[in-house]
C-alpha cells in the first residue's frame, strides 16, 4: 500500500515539475529550418531559434559545430561558415544542455536561395499559367524547392511565420509560385545547382504593405500620401461598411439563384471589405508578418512581381519613392546589399489607371546599385490583369540574374533609354542594351509620339539608325518631348537583337 502511494506520489512530483518548466525551455526553430530546405553556398548562413535563456545550444551541420547561449528573451543565433555547393542530401542538429536529444532536419541541400515577393502575379500559381499540363510533365525536379510563407499581416514585427518547404515534383509544382519557379528552373539548368525559392506574396497588395512603417514614415516625399491614408483611415467605418456589404451579398445571393435556375453564370461576390483591409495589413502590415520573421534567412537575392494595386491615381505618383524605398529598406534590414530585381508592369487594358507611371518609376528605380528589371510590355493581355505566360516572365528575371549575378554571356535586359538630343525637327534616342542591335519586331516602327511646346502628342514615325531612334513628325516643328509605348496597353515593337523588349519611357516630366 505504502508503495503504491509512494509511486502515485513521485508521478505527481513529476508532473508538477514537467508543468514548472518554463515555456520558453523547448527548443525551436523557425520553420524555414525544416526538412528538405536549401542553405545559401559562398556565405556565412545565419540559424536561429529560441531556447530557455542562458541555456547552451549547439548546432551541427556538414563537419561544422557551432555553440552559442540564448539571451535574456531565449532567442539564440549562430553563424555557420560559408559553404560550397552540395547536392547530397545533409542532415542539421540543434540539441542544448536542457533538450540533449537533438532536432533533426533532413535532406538539405546547399545551392542559390531567392526570395520572390509582391502581389498577385507573384502569388499566381503555377496550375493557373499556361500549359499547366506540360510543365506539370517536366516537373520532376528534386533539387528545386520552394517554402511558402502562409502566415498573414500583423500590426508589429514578428520574429515567426508559418509556411513549409515542397520539393519540385508532378504532384507539388502546380501550388508553387509561377513567377518564382519559372525564374528558378531557368537558373537551375542554366548553372547546374540546387535552387531554394522563398515565396512571400499575397494578392491585391500595394506596395506600401510590404515596406516598414518605421522607413515609411521617416521617407519625406511620402509625407503626403500618409496624411491621405491617415485621413482614409479616419474615413473607414467598420461598422457602415459591414452593413453595406451584408446588402450586397445578400442581393448578389437572390441574382445568383435567378442566374442559375436560368442556366446563366452568377456574376463575381462582393468582396468583404474588412476582410479586404486585413489581407492588405495597412501599412507595413506584410511586412510585419510576412517579411520581418524571414530576417536574416541567407539568401542570394529578391525578385518582386508587384505594383498593380499602385496605378490608380491617387497611389502612382508615389511609386517612384516606394519602391527604391523597398529596396533600401530590406537590404539594410538583412545587413547586405543583396541583387534586387522587379517585374515591369505589362500591357493592360486598365481604364483609369496610370500604369505608365508606375511603369516609369520602375524605369527610374534601377538608379539604386545591384538591380534590375524584366520588362514585360508585349506579353501581359489586355482584359486580364494576370496574364497566363509566366514562363517569359522567369525567363526574362533570370536572364538578368545570369548576366548580372552568376556573370554569364547573355543579354540582362530589353533596350533602355540612355538619353535623347533634339535635332531641327527630330529627336534622337540613345539606348543601352542594344545586344545585338535594335529591331523593329514584325514591321514598321511604332508606338512612338511627339510633341512641342505646346504639349499636344502627335503620333510620330520613328527610324532606327543603329543604337538609336530617329523620332519626328511633319506636323511637329521644334519638338520638345518624345514618348513611347506611353499607354496602358500600348501598340509597341521597339526589340533589342537578344529579342528582348524595349522599356516604356518619356523624355518629359508634364503631368
Amino acid at each position: 500500500m505504502n508503495v503504491k502511494k509512494n509511486l502515485v506520489c513521485a508521478i505527481c512530483a513529476l508532473a508538477l515539475a514537467v508543468c514548472a518548466l518554463p515555456a520558453g525551455a523547448e527548443l525551436r526553430l523557425p520553420p524555414m529550418f525544416a526538412d528538405h530546405m536549401v542553405l545559401q553556398r559562398d556565405v556565412a548562413v545565419p540559424v536561429w531559434g529560441w531556447a530557455e535563456p542562458g541555456e547552451e545550444v549547439t548546432v551541427e551541420f556538414a563537419g561544422q559545430k557551432k555553440t552559442t547561449k540564448a539571451d535574456a528573451k531565449g532567442q539564440w543565433t549562430v553563424k555557420l561558415d560559408p559553404m560550397p555547393l552540395s547536392a547530397e542530401p545533409r542532415a542539421l542538429r540543434v540539441f542544448s544542455t536542457l533538450n540533449p536529444q537533438p532536432l533533426t532536419i533532413s535532406d538539405i541541400l546547399v545551392g542559390e536561395v531567392w526570395l520572390g515577393s509582391g502581389q498577385s502575379n507573384m502569388a499566381m500559381s503555377v496550375e493557373r499559367a499556361k500549359d499547366f499540363d506540360k510543365e506539370k510533365a517536366a516537373s520532376n525536379l528534386p533539387q528545386v524547392r520552394m517554402f511558402t510563407v502562409t502566415s498573414g499581416a500583423a500590426a508589429t514585427a514578428q520574429d515567426n511565420c508559418t509556411g513549409s518547404w515542397a520539393v519540385c515534383a508532378p504532384d507539388t509544382v502546380g501550388k508553387f509560385s509561377a513567377t518564382l519557379f519559372f525564374f528558378g528552373r531557368e537558373l537551375h539548368r542554366k548553372l547546374g545547382v540546387p535552387i531554394g525559392l522563398i515565396n512571400s506574396s499575397v494578392g491585391g497588395t500595394p506596395i506600401e504593405s510590404w515596406i516598414s512603417p518605421e522607413a515609411q514614415q521617416q521617407c519625406e516625399p511620402l509625407k503626403e500620401f500618409f496624411a491621405a491614408v491617415k485621413k482614409s483611415d479616419a474615413e473607414f467605418d467598420p461598422a457602415k461598411a459591414k452593413a453595406a456589404y451584408e446588402k450586397q451579398l445578400a442581393r448578389w445571393k437572390e441574382a445568383a439563384a435567378r442566374a442559375k435556375a436560368a442556366g446563366k453564370k452568377p456574376g463575381r461576390a462582393p468582396r468583404d471589405p474588412l476582410a479586404v483591409r486585413s489581407r492588405k495589413g495597412n501599412v507595413g502590415g506584410l511586412f510585419n508578418g510576412k517579411i520581418a520573421p524571414l530576417i536574416p534567412y541567407a539568401m542570394r537575392g529578391t525578385v518582386w512581381y508587384q505594383g498593380e494595386a499602385n496605378t490608380v491615381a491617387t497611389k502612382a505618383p508615389f511609386y517612384q519613392h516606394q519602391l527604391p524605398l523597398l529596396v533600401q529598406d530590406w537590404r539594410t534590414r538583412w545587413g547586405c546589399e543583396f541583387p534586387f530585381a522587379w517585374v515591369q508592369l505589362p500591357n493592360y487594358d486598365g481604364g483609369d489607371r496610370n500604369l505608365p507611371l508606375v511603369r516609369e518609376a520602375m524605369l527610374k528605380s534601377l538608379k539604386e546599385p545591384k538591380t534590375g528589371m524584366a520588362i514585360t510590355i508585349d506579353i501581359g493581355e489586355a482584359r486580364n490583369i494576370h496574364p497566363k505566360n509566366k514562363q517569359d516572365v522567369g525567363k526574362r528575371l533570370s536572364l538578368w540574374a545570369l548576366a548580372t549575378v552568376y556573370g554569364k554571356k547573355v543579354a540582362a535586359s530589353g533596350p533602355l533609354p540612355a538619353g535623347h538630343k533634339i535635332s531641327g525637327d527630330d529627336v534622337v534616342i540613345t539606348f543601352k542594351h542594344t545586344d545585338g542591335g535594335l529591331t523593329a519586331k514584325g514591321g514598321e516602327l511604332k508606338g512612338f509620339t511627339i510633341a512641342g511646346a505646346d504639349k499636344k502628342w502627335i503620333k510620330a514615325s520613328a527610324k532606327i539608325a543603329s543604337d538609336t531612334v530617329v523620332v519626328s513628325s511633319p506636323d511637329v516643328r521644334e519638338p520638345v518631348a518624345v514618348r513611347y509605348a506611353w499607354e496602358n496597353n500600348p501598340g509597341c515593337n521597339l526589340y533589342n537583337g537578344a529579342g528582348l523588349p524595349a522599356s516604356p519611357f518619356r523624355t518629359d516630366d508634364w503631368q
